[in-house]
Order: structure tokens, then sequence, then C-alpha cells
């Protein structure tokens, strides 16, 4: 039999590869969550030197009744002045793995390109934090943001959620319960790659299971350590594949062809096209997942986060302001 074509496209594969080469056989002989942390902490480091064109602060704010505080990094771009959005960033790393500094890079050039004010939350990591803790976590953030908005972007009507994997997840669940717990309004949700069923049984899980860098192995051994065994998969904020969408703000979607996520992500947007929400999407045949952390080296990834940065422009009532004084040439 003959192996199946590969998908991926020629220049992604390095990157794909090298990625593959350090991080850890979850689920399989990697299955403790410490030695995945420990393991991936070891691995290079791939960041590119920090942009003048952002500046940085980091803080704690109020978690969850009952919860510790959380840690956040607020990314202003360094030219600003005037109102402008003001995202509210989950990070990706399966609910386990991963945190402020990963995602650093992803952070500052959404900022520096988006002209917004971005806020990073660091939230509680499973399994030591199971569901519903991160959520809960991303849902006190956003309502931080949103009382503090005069401090950040200061356009209260440009309030967004983004996040990418099981960041995704977690911002369109924080939408979730934003519309159904009265608040704050959202302009936006930006889903990158998202991580958003439980079930992990559409074709995309199937087709790209294994040789893409993020395996279907992996996701499933994520969704068990964030969930446990008790936990209800259907709920849908733990699922908003399956929740009701009606009601919920603007969408940006991006998805990668080569990701065993993809399916879901593409179909979360045509579920919230259908009730009537208003969608945007980037669809990336030929990529991988994680591939939007590599725009100095892929096209897609350049393009991917120029769609994201219009699309938080768009939501302000300042656009030409915040276009004109955020984006940096470098």
């Amino acid at each position: 039999m003959k192996p199946a074509p590969d998908r991926l496209a020629p220049h992604a594969r390095p990157y794909a590869d090298a990625l593959s080469a350090v991080f850890p056989d979850l689920g399989g002989t990697v299955t403790d969550a410490r030695e995945a942390r420990r393991i991936l902490a070891a691995a290079p480091g791939g960041d590119r030197p920090p942009s003048g064109a952002v500046s940085t602060r980091d803080r704690t704010v109020p978690g969850p009744a009952g919860a510790p505080p959380l840690p956040v990094r607020v990314y202003r771009p360094a030219r600003a002045v005037g109102p402008r959005p003001t995202v509210v960033f989950f990070h990706g790393g399966g609910y386990v793995l991963c945190g402020l500094d990963t995602h650093d890079s992803t952070c500052r050039a959404l900022c520096r390109e988006s002209g917004a004010v971005v806020v990073s939350v660091g939230y509680r990591l499973a399994p030591e934090a199971r569901y519903p803790a991160a959520a809960e976590d991303a849902y006190a953030a956003l309502q931080w943001a949103a009382a503090h908005i005069a401090e950040l972007g200061d356009d209260p009507a440009a309030l967004i959620v983004a996040g990418d994997s099981a960041g995704g997840g977690l911002a369109a669940g924080a939408a979730l319960r934003a519309r159904d717990r009265g608040g704050p309004p959202l302009a936006l949700q930006l889903l990158i790659y998202p991580m958003l069923d439980p079930a992990a049984d559409t074709p995309s899980y199937a087709a790209n299971a294994t040789g893409y860098y993020l395996t279907a192995a992996h996701l499933r051994w994520f969704w068990d350590c964030y969930l446990g065994p008790d936990a209800d998969r259907t709920d849908p904020y733990v699922c908003p594949a399956r929740a009701e969408p009606a009601g919920l703000p603007p969408a940006h979607v991006i998805t990668a062809g080569c990701d065993p996520l993809c399916d879901e992500g593409v179909g979360y947007a045509t579920r919230l096209r259908s009730a009537g929400v208003p969608v945007t999407e980037g669809h990336h045949p030929g990529m991988f997942h994680g591939f939007m952390a590599l725009p100095h080296a892929l096209e897609e990834a350049r393009e991917a986060l120029a769609s994201l940065a219009e699309s938080v422009a768009r939501t302000s009532r300042h656009r030409k302001n915040v276009r004109d004084q955020g984006v940096s040439t470098e």
C-alpha cells in the first residue's frame, strides 16, 4: 500500500517536524503533567527578541470567588494614544501546558499589528485544577477587563476575547458565559484553531491523527487531564461546539487543514453563521496546529495575523486612529 500523500505545505514540514522532535509523547510514554512541563521547559527556545513597538506590564487581577489571583501580562502599543480595542487573550496548551511566557511573542505580534491593548491571562492548569477552574478564571479575567476598560483600551464598545487551541475553547466559553450571565458585552471573539469538543470524533481527527505535530492522542490526553473521569462532556461550557450559538458576538475563526481540530473550528463557524452571528474565517489548508506562532517563518502565519489584526481594528469606533498609531513597520 502506498503511503498517504503529505498534505502539509512543503515549506511548513521542517517546522512541524522540529516541533514534533521536542514535544513530549503525551498519553504515551509521558502521562504526568509535571514531566510534560519539564520536557517543554528544557526544549530550545524559538522566540524572537521582544519588539520595541510594544510595552508590557505584569500584574495580578482578582480570580473567581474563593480562588487565587490571576497573573496577567498587559501589552500596549508603544505609540498608542486615544481609545482602542482591548483583547483578553487565553493561551493554548491543552489546559495543561504553557503560560504567559510561551505565548509572549504571539501576544506582542497581535498587539503590534492590531493597535489593541492585549491582556494575556495565566489561568489555572489541569490536572491540578480541573474544569471549571480555567473556565471560571477566563470569565473572571474578562469581567476585570470590562470593569477596568478605562485603564486598558478605553473603548467600552471594543472588548474582545481571543485564544488559540485550548485558549480558543476558553474564549468561546467566556463568550457563552458573557451571553448567559448578562455581560460584559463583547464586540468579537477570535478563535485560533480552537479546541471545542471533547468527543474528539470529527473526520479531521482521523485524517490528521499523526504526522502533523499535534496528534489526536495528545488532544485526548489533554481532555482527560482537564475533565477527569466525572465531568459532563456535553456541558456547553465544556463543549462550545454543541452549545446554542444564537446571540453570541461576531467571530473570526482561524483553522489549519492539517490539524485534528480543523473540523471543530470550521463546524463552529458554520453553526454561528447559521444562527445569524457574523463570522469571518481564515482557513489555511497546508498548515499545522500552532503555525500562527511562526510569522517570522511562514507567510500563512503572517496572513493569519493580519486577518486577526484587521478584525480587531474593525471593532473600534476609533478605527483610523487605532490602525494609524498601532501598527509597526519593523
